[in-house]
């Protein structure tokens, strides 16, 4: 069984897509997604009320076919079910039965403190006796957490509930569109979340409770299409680039499009790779301060040791950006 330490950072873009989605299990086989690190089959919002049906018996197909790959030995992606309440979720389970052995685990939309203790029991269940663990990956976007009122209150009560139950909560994800839905907004094109100042501080304030301890997963970017150098492209780096500032790790993904840049945001910069060594591996027991890789910073052991294990362990799973870096520090040299 992987390690969850190692494995909440493997979701990295998650792929949303209606769970009744054709073809992609051909897709998934022929690897036709280079950068496609997890999938979540979505039963709520992309499916209509009058489809849900229709949707699972499709879903539970398509689980069977991709668990029956796994046993011809090939590669899958994180493979998680967004159910639609507690209830649902419990009829899902007994209704895909062992095709979901194939799952990593469940998206919970809109948890709250009026559904949260349903959904870890229906999970304690659930593992209870388990070969393999399922995971959960809660999305916070319901109005009382968006009130400013009663933000905290709720914010930290569920922080404890997690905390009870943190070997089976693999992301803490956030919901942009629904919060900016409550107040009639919708950031454009050329903006990102973090200019829409209402919601950008409902979700510093999760990233507040919860980054500390867990992976915490950028909002939705609304824009997508075929040109690379595109302003939707363009868009789309400003906004991991301060997801990642801010904290966040990964991304929900609306179209594969957006995958490569969500993949290359998870790269470790040169330099940063670098230092994190130097941090990691810190033998001198005198000095607690040196001079940078590259001689541009300094390198703190004590005040840089969490920002060097986490760059090391995205470095190990997506790998470093070749970013002339090394040609510039060795002209400094």
């Amino acid at each position: 069984m992987e390690d969850r330490k190692l494995l909440q950072y493997k979701v990295g873009g998650l792929l949303y897509m209606p769970a009744y989605q054709e073809n992609i299990v051909e897709k998934i086989r022929r690897q036709e997604h280079a950068h496609l690190t997890s999938i979540c089959f979505c039963l709520e919002d992309a499916i209509g009320d009058a489809a849900v049906a229709d949707a699972e018996r499709a879903l539970r197909g398509n689980l069977r076919a991709l668990k029956e790959a796994r046993v011809e030995g090939g590669e899958l992606p994180l493979l998680f079910v967004r159910v639609r309440t507690a209830d649902h979720m419990e009829h899902f389970l007994d209704f895909v039965g062992e095709a979901g052995d194939v799952l990593t685990g469940y998206v919970l939309p809109k948890v709250n403190l009026g559904n949260v203790e349903a959904y870890m029991e229906l999970m304690r269940t659930l593992n209870e006796g388990a070969a393999k663990r399922r995971y959960i990956m809660p999305v916070l976007e319901s109005p009382s957490i968006a009130d400013i009122k009663s933000r905290a209150a709720v914010l930290g009560e569920l922080k404890s509930i997690f905390d009870e139950h943190e070997e089976c909560v693999l992301n803490v994800r956030v919901g942009g569109n629904d919060f900016s839905n409550l107040y009639g907004v919708r950031r454009s094109i050329a903006h990102t979340i973090y200019t829409v100042g209402i919601v950008r501080d409902i979700l510093v304030d999760i990233l507040n409770i919860f980054a500390r301890d867990y992976v915490v997963s950028g909002p939705v970017w609304n824009y997508f299409g075929d040109a690379a150098e595109g302003a939707w492209a363009q868009g789309l780096k400003k906004e991991l680039e301060l997801d990642r500032l801010n904290g966040f790790i990964g991304k929900t993904a609306i179209h594969p499009a957006q995958l490569p840049f969500i993949f290359d945001s998870l790269k470790a910069e040169r330099a940063d790779f670098e230092d994190a060594k130097m941090i990691c591996g810190w033998q001198d027991e005198k000095a607690g301060v040196k001079k940078s890789w590259d001689g541009t910073r300094m390198n703190e052991v004590k005040t840089h040791a969490k920002w060097a294990k986490r760059v090391l362990t995205l470095a190990e799973i997506y790998g470093v950006k070749d970013d002339g870096a090394a040609v510039a520090a060795e002209s400094r040299r």
